[in-house]
Parts: structure tokens; C-alpha cells; sequence
């Protein structure tokens, strides 16, 4: 498959790219080496391997999913202008 810069100056504003005219050539030529190397991938033989998320084959650790304040009132509160009671302390707006 090969594109041109018509398809070029298609999938830039299907993109929302603005793309200057004389910009199209080299655009197209870099849709046609992205293009080459998803032909180069498709030629690997990949028959027989299993998919894998990780280069590691170990199980990342997790916490308890557990409901917590999080033990940061102080350190929240401690930027806060005006603070009463643990929590913000803002002015009044609706009468």
C-alpha cells in the first residue's frame, strides 16, 4: 500500500492537522516508512508464542483496596488560608 498526498492531506484533516502544501511530499513519505515497517512486523513468524504483557513473567504487587482518609489532613490543610475544625474554611456566597 502506498500513499500519496492526497491521502496524506486526507488523514491530516480527518486529524485535525494543518499540513502546508508543499509539507504533503514528506508527509506521505513518512506514511510510507511507518507503513513499511508494519509490513516488516506481519512478516514475523510468530506461531507457537504466547502473548505477554511483561518481559518478566512476575505478578505486580498489590495493596489491600482498602478505604482510608489517607492520613494527610494535616499536610492538605497546612496550605489552606483559613482552616477551622479540619477542613477549609471559605466565604460565604449564596445569602
Amino acid at each position: 500500500m502506498s500513499i500519496d498526498t492526497a491521502t496524506a492531506a486526507r488523514v491530516a484533516k480527518l486529524a485535525r492537522i494543518r499540513v502546508e502544501e508543499d509539507a504533503l511530499p514528506a508527509l506521505a513519505d513518512e506514511f510510507n516508512t511507518i507503513l513499511g515497517f508494519i509490513e516488516q512486523l506481519g512478516e514475523v513468524d510468530v506461531e507457537g508464542v504466547e502473548p505477554m504483557v511483561s518481559v518478566t513473567p512476575m505478578r505486580l504487587p498489590r495493596r489491600a483496596d482498602e478505604v482510608t482518609d489517607g492520613n494527610q489532613q494535616g499536610k492538605v490543610l497546612s496550605n489552606a488560608p483559613d482552616a477551622r475544625e479540619g477542613f477549609f474554611a471559605v466565604p460565604k456566597v449564596v445569602e
